[in-house]
């Protein structure tokens, strides 16, 4: 599955988190792939698309980065995926 992590950084700051991924990589665990990463303008959210078939795994990742942001997790499919879903229904009435 792929999942958008948005990360909120501590008190709007990108230091520690930089720091931390200097110092000991991304951390991820074994079944936790990532895929690409964007950072807001103002350094206050980094938005991630990671991929793994267990969510434990993702929530293990998290705590590797605790006490300097917090993470909100969704599940995304791509929107090729999406319209494959919807496409049977695009013919029907309301």
């Amino acid at each position: 599955m792929r999942f958008m992590v948005i990360e909120h950084f501590k008190d709007a700051d990108p230091v520690p988190v930089y720091r931390r991924f200097r110092e000991r990589g991304r951390m991820l665990p074994e079944g936790v792939t990532y895929v690409a990463s964007w950072i807001e303008a103002g350094f206050q959210r980094c938005f991630q698309v990671m991929e793994c078939d267990d969510l434990t795994k993702l929530q293990e990742w998290m705590l590797n980065w605790r006490g300097i942001g917090e993470f909100e997790i969704v599940p995304v499919v791509t929107s090729a995926e999406a319209a494959k879903v919807v496409e049977p229904f695009l013919d029907q009435d309301g």
